[in-house]
């Protein structure tokens, strides 16, 4: 009977060697070969002297291979779990870097809309200026062109009226027929603009006796004018011409006539 089972066993040793044998040849020949990314070395299983790992050729260590043993397994895993946590750490590294890269785009991006809407800010800021500078050229312009034609039209004046008022010789008071002339002339001015009124004294003699009589003439219509019709002074212009020659009169000739020519001239 001890016969039969030892060589059963030699049976049973005999096929599953070949068995074994084939087994770690396959699991040799089919694991691939591990890159990382580092650029280290691809991974290669373990290979043994022998199909059992150079153990002694035998039944008890044929059957308690350890091909179930944690050192076996370890042996084997390991490489890869490194590889594995190397992996990991260079996925972590590539996120921090893409997180950075953004944050930073981010940040760019934020400083490039601000320039852009302080750049907006000043070009409507620059364009409000350029407005209010054209308006403001603009009225300018029509207060030169309204200056323009009132200065043309100072050389405008036309006479309207005239009459004179004739003095005793060494008098200067306004008789009643002189205050009536000048109430008819003075009277239509009332509200109207656009006029001036010119006072021109004449007066007989000579030199500057001539010229103050005159001038005391000349007051008199003035002063009448003033009070009695309120006409402004500005409107008035008064000369004294002593004995100069009045009216059309041609230059040279002298008057004889102590007078006053009031003329209006109007503007129209």
């Amino acid at each position: 009977m001890k016969n039969h089972i030892f060589v059963l066993s030699i049976v049973t040793t005999a096929l599953a060697m070949p068995a074994f044998a084939q087994q770690n040849s396959s699991d040799q020949q089919g694991t691939p070969a591990m890159q990382a990314d580092s650029g280290r070395p691809p991974l290669t299983v373990p290979k043994a002297p022998d199909f059992w790992d150079g153990d002694d050729p035998n039944v008890v260590h044929l059957i308690l291979h350890p091909f179930a043993n944690k050192k076996y397994v370890h042996r084997l895993t390991d490489p890869i779990r490194d590889r594995l946590n190397e992996l990991d750490q260079i996925t972590a590294e590539q996120k921090a870097r893409t997180r950075e890269i953004d944050a930073r785009n981010q940040q760019e991006l934020q400083l490039a809309s601000e320039k852009v809407t302080l750049a907006d800010q000043h070009a409507s800021d620059a364009v409000a200026k350029a407005q209010a500078a054209q308006a403001a050229a603009t009225q300018s312009s029509m207060r030169v062109a309204s200056t323009e034609q009132r200065f043309t039209g100072v050389d405008a004046y036309k006479k309207d009226a005239q009459t004179e008022i004739r003095f005793s010789p060494g008098q200067t008071v306004l008789s009643k027929n002189a205050k009536n002339a000048l109430d008819q002339m003075a009277a239509p001015l009332k509200g109207q603009r656009d006029y001036i009124i010119e006072v021109s004294g004449y007066a007989p003699g000579g030199g500057a006796t001539a010229i103050a009589n005159s001038k005391k003439m000349a007051d008199s219509v003035v002063r009448y004018l003033l009070l009695t019709h309120n006409i402004p002074m500005y409107r008035i212009y008064e000369l004294s011409l002593g004995n100069a020659s009045g009216g059309e009169a041609m230059a040279g000739k002298r008057s004889s006539a102590a007078k006053v020519e009031v003329s209006v001239l109007k503007n129209d």
